[in-house]
């Protein structure tokens, strides 16, 4: 069965940079965007960043940009998060996932959580002040 498998996450004062890692678990037989979530307690899942392969287009929720890059790596669905300057409302469990439907460059679109499947088990992120 496919899954992603997150990793990279930690405890980091505030301002500082954290990298996270997502990579294939299982096979799928096509590359396809892929999006990075997250979850602080009590709150519903949001979108963090989306990376769309075919063109390399990113995509990131406004909290984090300027802080946060998203990138592929080299082995197929692989991807990545650095997060820098992280802020203390960052702290969150960070999940990711790719979308087997294809391109999309509208927020309501690349942000909707419906989008996605093979979520992981997700990375603990905790920024402290």
């Amino acid at each position: 069965q496919v899954q992603r498998v997150e990793s990279g996450g930690g405890l980091v004062q505030a301002g500082g940079s954290l990298r996270l890692s997502c990579a294939a678990s299982g096979g799928t037989s096509g590359v396809y965007p892929m999006g990075w979530f997250r979850q602080a307690p009590g709150k519903e899942r949001e979108f963090v960043a989306r990376i769309n392969w075919s063109t390399d287009y990113t995509y990131y929720t406004d909290s984090v940009k300027g802080r946060f890059t998203i990138s592929r790596g080299n082995a197929k669905n692989t991807v990545y998060l650095q997060m820098n300057s992280l802020k203390p409302e960052d702290t969150a469990t960070y999940y990711c996932a790719l979308d087997q439907n294809g391109d999309c460059s509208t927020y309501g679109c690349y942000a909707a959580r419906p989008r996605y499947a093979y979520w992981g088990q997700g990375t603990q992120v905790t920024v402290s002040s």
